[in-house]
């Protein structure tokens, strides 16, 4: 094989043509699980669309919660692109090699939208947050303008950490194995084939590890804490049972994001606890089925967008029959 050799700090860096993806090599019943992964994304993609197109058409929901509601809905729409396609050609092709500079493109949109899913749910806590917390200000305070700018400032964000955590990605050699047991091109079984130092890399991706899952899930627990003790002050049950519904389907999300995610870094990347397979199995089922899920639980059982999604729906229908119904009396 041969190699493209670039000089830096007085020591040659070694950079491969690329790298070969073997996380689902020896899994049985693989053919099964991309099934499920193609039914996954079209789902992702229909109804995450479904969600973006009534918000953008709907001048009426052009509010402060509805652009964060979009903006997930773009986010999940993304993280899965970026992956299931590129497992399922590995799968159909079987070819599972990436060319070195495509794998940093898709380690770094990987990292960057897993970051905004992470930053969109924290969001989406904050807005709960004004609204019952302080209902009187929630207009003043949660202004379009303001949800606007906190948007940007994740994406900014996000785009700036993940650039620096893969941009010093070139500074590893990799003159040994190209072989990365994952389902993509992994941030740390990519480093860890590295024949030099990669303390950095570590460090930059234990940091990562805490500014996607810990810094957000915080801020919405220490909401949640606030949410529940403002309900709990409420004279009347009714608006009690009101305001915690609206909770309700946010926190399946932030459930079904957070505690696989979590638990897979914790025990994999930290301790190692995990075994290989059954960590590419758990990282790709808690990365895919949440953009999958959030419409539904979340986004497609909010009553401005329900009631949208119901009359489009119908409008259609209608339109099909009058079409038919045409043809049939020509």
């Amino acid at each position: 094989m041969s190699f493209l050799r670039t000089f830096s700090n007085n020591s040659d860096i070694i950079h491969p043509p690329g790298f070969y993806i073997i996380g689902f090599e020896t899994f049985p019943f693989i053919s099964v699980y991309f099934i499920f992964l193609a039914f996954v994304y079209m789902v992702t993609v229909l109804f995450n669309s479904l969600v973006i197109c009534i918000i953008v058409f709907n001048r009426c929901l052009h509010s402060p919660k509805f652009l964060a509601v979009a903006n997930l809905a773009v986010i999940d729409v993304i993280l899965n692109t970026c992956t299931i396609p590129g497992m399922i050609k590995i799968f159909l092709v079987k070819d599972n090699f990436v060319p070195f500079n495509l794998c940093l493109v898709q380690m770094h949109i990987y990292y960057m939208f897993v970051s905004l899913e992470s930053y969109a749910l924290a969001i989406l806590a904050y807005d709960r947050l004004i609204a019952i917390c302080f209902p009187l200000r929630h207009n003043s305070i949660n202004t379009l303008r303001s949800m606007s700018c906190i948007v940007g400032l994740s994406w900014l964000f996000a785009l700036g950490v993940t650039a620096f955590a893969t941009g010093i990605m070139t500074r590893l050699s990799f003159c040994n194995s190209v072989r990365v047991f994952s389902y993509f091109c992994d941030y740390a079984p990519v480093f860890r084939l590295a024949c030099n130092d990669f303390t950095m890399q570590w460090s930059a991706a234990s940091t990562l590890s805490v500014l996607i899952q810990g810094g957000p899930c915080s801020f919405i627990l220490l909401s949640y804490v606030s949410i529940l003790v403002t309900v709990f002050r409420m004279k009347s049950l009714d608006n009690r049972l009101k305001a915690l519904t609206t909770c309700i389907e946010h926190l399946i999300l932030v459930a079904v994001f957070y505690i696989p995610l979590i638990t897979i870094f914790t025990f994999g990347f930290h301790l190692r606890l995990i075994d290989p397979d059954q960590r590419v199995l758990s990282l790709s089922l808690a990365s895919c089925l949440p953009p999958c899920i959030n419409p539904i639980v979340y986004s497609l059982k909010t009553k401005e967008i329900k009631v949208r999604a119901l009359a489009l729906v119908r409008k259609n229908t209608i339109g099909m029959q009058l079409k038919r119904h045409n043809k049939t009396q020509n």
